[in-house]
């Protein structure tokens, strides 16, 4: 009878410490997409996910996050829309708590274009870099086609505060020449 109680415990002990966990589902709520591009809200923060065409590996795919502190989804959207006015000379940096991120802009046949360039962890040896956009894809990544663009300012799930040291600021670019493909 002890042998078993001893082999029920020890059966019982095993499928308490087992290393499989169910976690809760958070998912991710689509705003735009165009093609290799979109971008996506989890709570407050948002993300931008990119096939990197800077790897010879096409099924790269790249992301970088940001709080919508202060309306950055939107400034940033602004930011983007304006440099296809008013063509800047350089790279527009921007500064994410976990990356480094310059808009690129180019002119492709007489049409200007923009192209995400992630320097991954701050570090100029790793290069993430997005297909080129034009202003309409721009538009249809932020939501603007489809009215998702709303869903900025709507809080979260739970209600969460941003944190706001963790805010996108941008740095104007020094010296940095345009490459060419």
């Amino acid at each position: 009878m002890r042998k078993i109680i001893l082999l029920i415990t020890c059966m019982f002990g095993i499928s308490v410490f087992s290393q499989i966990k169910v976690l809760k589902n958070e998912s991710l709520v689509e705003i735009g997409k165009d093609n290799s591009v979109g971008l996506y809200k989890k709570e407050n923060k948002f993300t931008i996910n990119y096939q990197d065409l800077n790897t010879s590996n096409l099924n790269t795919i790249r992301s970088f996050s940001f709080q919508n502190v202060d309306g950055d989804v939107s400034g940033l959207y602004k930011l983007i829309m304006d440099g296809f006015i008013s063509v800047p000379d350089e790279n527009v940096i921007l500064e994410l708590p976990n990356d480094i991120i310059e808009l690129h802009y180019e002119k492709n046949y007489g049409q200007p274009t923009m192209q995400f360039i992630q320097y991954i962890n701050k570090n100029r040896k790793y290069v993430g870099k997005s297909q080129f956009l034009n202003r309409k894809q721009i538009e249809k990544i932020f939501g603007k086609a489809n009215g998702k663009s709303a869903m900025y300012e709507k809080p979260g799930n739970n209600g969460a505060k941003p944190v706001s040291n963790q805010a996108s600021t941008a740095v104007p670019a020094s010296g940095n020449k345009k490459s060419k493909k």
